[in-house]
């Protein structure tokens, strides 16, 4: 059922609940990591399945004294630990078909095509972080997300989109008796997967070049099972950090901004260290108590009419405004020069189903932020989004050679 919407500017603040949304500085568990030498380096993807208008969001100069755009108005205290980049895509057409490539630089039905088939951003670095912390990677999500997250193996990731479940899961201590059920299975699908991977191999001998290649794909799936697995049993007793928040409970979603939530959740996770990679996705159905929305899908369609252009302005800064809220509890944790937030969409003008010129922008890691990064628009000199993506993972640390349909590193801007 689809809603006109209405009264965007009217704000619906969280009211009667017992859920803190501002986050202490834990000097404690800075100290820790100080203590054990320098601070790990963190990665944090967010997308929107529905892109950005333009207009709203690119802006007009390049460089560091550019105006600030109305999406872009709600980051300017933290502008100098973000640039902009305009002009860069993946080459992808298939308007919401492709937005599931943003993080891949690959449409999932070309996978197969690719040495990695589609593995997203996140994933790959998710792999470079292993067992060192319990959690390789945690993925959120509004609504359905936008589909952006995707293994080795070709497998997509989907994302948790209930914060009491993402809750449970990183601060709640499971009983005895659920920890050993789990210990039983993990142990049973193991001896599963040893049999399978055994067989597979003795197959393999017999089998001609394109079936070898079928074959290699299938256990690349099982060994990135085994990898899960692996990392599920060795954090399995441990004891899970204690969380500042009260803790989420399923019959307060409808009374909270699970956006701020999710980030929340995510700062305090990266944090803790129980994970060092994180993804939010904002899903077509998003809608938020802080806003009096509805058909925020038919609203992206605005056909270039002012009304829905100014409507949307008040979405989008709205999400950008949650970002700005996630910097500052990161700044204020002492890891934001240690993290590095990646956050636009798989589609630029959703009123057209465009999948080129793209919005992307970078916050933290410590870079030399360059405020708006203008690149080629020329078909002929066109830098290809996975450029900067392989830049990234050169960032945290994995020393990939390509990604997606990179052609090198990214050389505009220094990232290292």
């Amino acid at each position: 059922m689809m809603y006109e919407l209405t009264h965007l500017n009217r704000r619906r603040f969280l009211q009667g609940t017992s859920i803190a949304l501002s986050l202490p500085v834990l000097e404690s568990l800075a100290a820790d990591t100080a203590a054990d030498g320098p601070s790990p380096r963190r990665l944090v993807c967010v997308g929107n399945h529905l892109g950005f208008y333009p207009g709203n969001f690119f802006p007009k100069v390049a460089g560091k004294d550019y105006e600030l755009t109305s999406t872009l108005k709600p980051l300017e205290k933290h502008r100098d630990g973000v640039t902009v980049f305009s002009h860069l895509d993946h080459g992808l057409n298939g308007g919401h078909k492709a937005v599931q490539g943003f993080l891949t630089g690959i449409k999932k039905e070309e996978a197969t095509g690719f040495p990695e088939k589609n593995i997203s951003l996140d994933q790959a670095a998710a792999e470079h972080v292993g067992s060192a912390t319990r959690f390789p990677s945690i993925n959120t999500g509004i609504v359905d997300g936008t589909d952006m997250c995707w293994t080795r193996a070709g497998v997509h990731v989907p994302p948790v989109n209930n914060p009491a479940t993402l809750f449970r899961g990183l601060f709640v201590n499971s009983p005895q008796q659920e920890r050993q059920a789990e210990r039983t299975r993990l142990k049973h699908r193991g001896s599963v997967l040893d049999a399978l991977s055994d067989s597979a191999n003795a197959l393999q001998r017999t089998l001609n070049v394109a079936d070898r290649n079928k074959l290699e794909q299938y256990l690349t799936s099982v060994r990135d099972v085994e990898r899960r697995l692996q990392m599920s049993q060795e954090w399995l007793d441990r004891p899970k950090p204690r969380s500042p928040l009260d803790e989420v409970l399923d019959e307060e979603r409808q009374h909270i901004d699970e956006v701020a939530l999710f980030y929340d959740l995510m700062a305090l996770a990266l944090q803790t260290d129980s994970t060092r990679v994180a993804t939010l996705e904002t899903g077509m159905g998003f809608r938020t108590a802080e806003l009096d929305l509805g058909g925020y899908h038919s609203l992206s369609h605005h056909g270039k009419s002012a009304d829905r252009i100014g409507q949307l302005q008040i979405v989008e800064a709205f999400l950008t405004s949650k970002l700005s809220d996630f910097i500052s509890r990161l700044k204020e944790a002492q890891i934001f020069d240690h993290t590095l937030i990646v956050f636009g969409s798989g589609m630029s003008d959703a009123s057209i189903h465009s999948n080129r010129d793209l919005p992307v922008l970078l916050a933290g890691g410590g870079l030399k932020h360059q405020g708006h990064v203008v690149c080629a628009p020329e078909a002929s000199q066109r830098v290809p989004l996975s450029n900067l993506w392989l830049s990234v993972l050169r960032w945290f640390g994995a020393e990939s050679d390509r990604f997606g349909r990179s052609t090198g590193t990214f050389s505009p801007m220094e990232i290292g």
